[in-house]
């Protein structure tokens, strides 16, 4: 018997609504109306997860459901250069509520082989790595509506293709800039797409930036080949009205390394999906994130690191900095399957309450088939050491500037796993700047 699936009257007519958007018919692509046409009769089936669904049930998306959001043609470039990372040397490809800028961008000189472009010109191009590959880790199949809706209202984003040998030496900044139009809400379904042939390396930013309400479907996909290294961050600087989405998932072939930080401060309701999967021997792999919010915001990190192969190495760090009403929501699911002996697994969540309402829910979870392994994960939820503070206090530093170091210090391991230097000193004053506007509640240091 099929499952039969009830959708609340609100999320129904969401549903409706975004279905209205997709204007599948009118894509001039076969293989990709096909692909949409899929994804939009599976988004329509499913529609938006309600909290009745454990991987959501600490995430309440019906705000975005509700939104009555309008695609934007618009090019206005507000004020858009100021979201540029300074002193970051290298390739740019700037989108504009989903629609490519080609005027704010800037590609530059690239290795002979190697394809960076906006992805709906590769589709136009009939470019065949597009075609065998788009999809190909976020599937139209799987039980994820937001993937399924973003590859039915799929809009424009980043392609880049590396061949085997190839190293892209400066760093790709991708900078998606979103904004409200005429106090309409805006919606903008980006993807991106990164193909890294065997022993390639590349240094890919991610960079989402915006003012007013909107909401931001995103969805990555990432596949490398034998032996690739690729360094991934991803900057969610997003308007504290807006909401996002984003689901990275990536694909490894033996002796790769694949190393992601995620940086969440903006956004209302952000909802991250994380899922590697390590297909070959040798592999490592990290996803590490840090969240700092503060007022009602809500930040949901879901990641899946999925041994499918032995002798593979993963690692994850997350941490939270919450302040004012706001929540956290982290769940890590180590996997390992039967065959992926001789795993090592670590995953860590750490979490600093700075608000007296504010809020974690967290779930480090393992999933283990093997039994030749070492994994190992854990949590913790705390306030600011009381000891540290009265430490730095006789050294005779004021209780803000104290307080700013013990949270920095917090925050060190992600940060400083970034490994281009223009773009830790970018976050490490957004940083500075987002505490001064969360503060920290009285009664929140730890006796």
């Amino acid at each position: 018997m099929e499952k039969q699936i009830t959708i609340a009257p609100g999320m129904q007519s969401g549903v409706e609504r975004y279905a209205a958007l997709a204007n599948v018919e009118s894509e001039s692509v076969a293989w990709l109306r096909s692909l949409r046409r899929e994804s939009l009769a599976r988004f329509q089936e499913q529609g938006f997860p309600t909290a009745k669904n454990e991987e959501w049930k600490f995430t309440d998306i019906r705000p975005i459901a509700e939104l009555d959001a309008i695609f934007s043609a618009s090019s206005t470039r507000c004020d858009v250069e100021s979201h540029f990372i300074p002193d970051l040397n290298g390739h740019r490809l700037v989108f504009l509520n989903g629609n490519y800028a080609p005027e704010l961008s800037h590609i530059g000189e690239l290795p002979a082989g190697v394809t960076l472009c906006n992805l709906r010109a590769a589709i136009d191009a009939n470019d065949e790595t597009v075609q065998q590959n788009l999809g190909r880790t976020a599937s139209a199949t799987q039980d994820t509506p937001f993937i399924q809706l973003n590859t039915a209202l799929l809009q424009d984003g980043a392609f880049l293709h590396v061949p085997a040998g190839v190293t892209v030496e400066q760093p790709i900044e991708i900078l998606f800039h979103s904004t409200s139009e005429d106090a309409q809400p805006t919606t903008s379904s980006t993807r991106n797409l990164f193909v890294l042939g065997a022993n390639s390396r590349v240094q890919i930013i991610e960079h989402y930036a915006g003012e007013g309400v909107y909401f931001t479907n995103t969805v990555t996909e990432v596949i490398a080949a034998p032996n690739a290294r690729v360094d991934h961050v991803k900057l969610q600087l997003e308007s504290v009205e807006a909401f996002h989405v984003s689901s990275l998932q990536v694909n490894q072939e033996r002796d790769c390394k694949f190393a992601s930080h995620n940086i969440d401060l903006g956004g209302r309701i952000v909802r991250n999906n994380g899922n590697a999967v390590m297909g070959g021997a040798n592999i490592e792999c990290t996803l590490n994130g840090l969240y700092v919010t503060g007022g009602d915001q809500h930040i949901d990190n879901h990641t899946v690191m999925d041994h499918a192969q032995p002798h593979c190495n993963s690692f994850e760090i997350y941490a939270g900095i919450m302040g004012g009403r706001s929540r956290g929501v982290f769940n890590g699911k180590i996997f390992v399957r039967r065959d992926a002996q001789k795993t090592d697994a670590k995953q860590s969540n750490r979490n600093l309450l700075l608000g007296g309402e504010s809020m974690i829910s967290t779930k480090p979870q393992l999933e283990i088939l093997a039994d030749d392994v070492k994994c190992t994960h854990g949590c913790t939820i705390g306030q600011l050491d009381e000891d540290a503070l009265f430490y730095l206090r006789s050294r005779g530093l004021p209780m803000e500037t104290a307080r700013n170091l013990l949270i920095y210090a917090f925050a060190n391991d992600v940060i400083n796993g970034i490994e281009e230097e223009p773009v830790r000193t970018f976050m490490e004053a957004k940083l500075a700047a987002k505490l001064q506007h969360i503060g920290v509640d009285e009664s929140v240091v730890a006796a």
